[in-house]
């Protein structure tokens, strides 16, 4: 092999690294969908993102281009790497705030999709002391804790915009090994097993904070599921995850 055959050969490689490896078209129509299915259910309005690990590279992560969310589709979605940078070279704008994903992905192996909203119902626990309890089965998930993440703690007055990665590191950090916590002043994020699991979570997560105003309207003590409870409900939700999946999927791609 020549010396310029041999540079195009490792200018070829580098592309295909940058490019990462193909995905199944299943695969980005189901991230499509779950970005519709989470505005269709009040998740999401104009903004918001989820975001899915590359099935075939856990080095990388799949996302939409930034974009509102009941309008991606699979030909929207862009592949990144765990620093937040596109493996493309089409000039496609990502979202902002990315990080959160690619962060979270770097920090917990165990994670394949990540949702991330500014659901009103959720918000008001970001603010006050009452942390965000499970209500119910459905939300049993809750019941192991939600932390709150407070961007002032380590990087005082800011635009609270998870904007680089060391802002995503230290909300991962807070996360921890926990499915959901909430931004103070912001919203939430949810992350989950599968790209079914992290939808249904954020849902129910925004059902849940719904739900408990109501009981804490009421007035009196509130029989919140415990840990064990918790534990035992969501290893059934796990296991039954696909039925909501599958409805909530027909109404946003009949």
């Amino acid at each position: 092999m020549s010396f310029g055959d041999a540079s195009t050969a490792r200018a070829g490689a580098s592309a295909n690294e940058r490019s990462g490896a193909p995905v199944d078209r299943a695969v980005l129509e189901d991230l499509a969908a779950a970005s519709r299915i989470l505005a269709d259910q009040g998740v999401f309005d104009a903004a918001g993102h989820v975001s899915l690990r590359h099935p075939g590279r856990p080095d990388r992560f799949l996302m939409a281009r930034a974009l509102a969310p009941a309008l991606v589709t699979a030909d929207d979605i862009m592949q990144l790497d765990l620093a937040g940078e596109p493996c493309e070279s089409a000039a496609r704008k990502p979202f902002l705030e990315r990080f959160i994903h690619s962060e979270i992905y770097r920090k917990r192996p165990d994670v394949m999709a990540v949702v991330h909203s500014h659901s009103a119902s959720v918000i008001p626990f970001s603010l006050v002391h009452t942390p965000l309890r499970a209500m119910f089965h459905n939300a049993a998930f809750l019941a192991a804790g939600v932390p709150v993440f407070d961007i002032r703690t380590l990087f005082g007055a800011t635009d609270l915009i998870i904007g680089s990665r060391e802002k995503g590191a230290a909300l991962a950090e807070t996360l921890a090994d926990k499915a959901v916590a909430l931004l103070r002043a912001h919203g939430m994020v949810v992350v989950g097993p599968s790209l079914q699991t992290a939808v249904f979570r954020a849902v129910f997560t925004e059902v849940n904070a719904r739900i408990q105003q109501q009981a804490v309207a009421l007035g009196s003590p509130i029989a919140a599921l415990d840990h064990e409870e918790g534990r035992l409900a969501d290893a059934v939700n796990l296991a039954t995850v696909d039925r909501s999946w599958d409805l909530w999927r027909r109404r946003v791609l009949p």
